[in-house]
């Protein structure tokens, strides 16, 4: 479905893009997400909407039947890439987790804000972004993804996230769609 609307109070969620996994080999150039990405940040600046700045520092625990080997994050690993560096006023959050509102307290702030929609953007679409936005969604948030701004390691799972469940969980469009509503709803 494509973007239909921004609500009053919409924030944008960028999902992991931080220096430890820029190396990683993605399915697009991470160079054009992370443009994507920061053409967001600046909108959202622009308009005075909250931008929330997520890394992750850890894996989830628990059994998988696809052997994870324990991982050593290095000295800078979470640290955000230079084109989303956070700014006072952006919200900040650490997640041990796939999601962005699992064990952390992102949900609350934005209900304090007011915020009743988010924009969620980064990697990996099939894991990080997925797992936000569905637990954005699960929170009573209206979701849109911006499916130019987020990339995966493996085709097959961004792929399916984007045609089969990001159309369950809310409204997807490009980044030139989200700016281009921002600018509309204050014309």
């Amino acid at each position: 479905m494509a973007i239909t609307t921004l609500d009053l109070r919409t924030a944008l969620v960028v999902v992991d893009l931080q220096k430890g996994l820029m190396g990683c080999p993605l399915i697009h150039p991470i160079g054009t997400v992370v443009e994507k990405a920061a053409a967001l940040v600046d909108a959202f600046r622009r308009h005075d909407l909250p931008v929330v700045l997520v890394n992750v520092t850890a894996q989830a625990p628990g059994r998988t039947e696809q052997p994870r080997r324990p991982i050593e994050f290095p000295e800078g690993f979470a640290d955000f890439i230079p084109e989303i560096t956070p700014q006072a006023g952006d919200i900040v959050v650490t997640k041990r987790t796939w999601g962005a509102f699992a064990k952390t307290d992102l949900e609350r702030q934005l209900k304090a804000t007011g915020v009743t929609q988010v924009v969620v953007v980064g990697v990996a679409t099939g894991t990080g972004v997925e797992a936000t936005a569905r637990q954005a969604y699960e929170g009573g948030f209206n979701v849109t993804l911006a499916i130019d701004a987020m990339t995966d390691m493996r085709a097959e799972a961004h792929d399916y996230s984007i045609a089969n469940v990001f159309p369950r969980l809310g409204e997807t469009g490009t980044t030139q769609d989200v700016i281009d509503m921002l600018e509309k709803r204050s014309a």
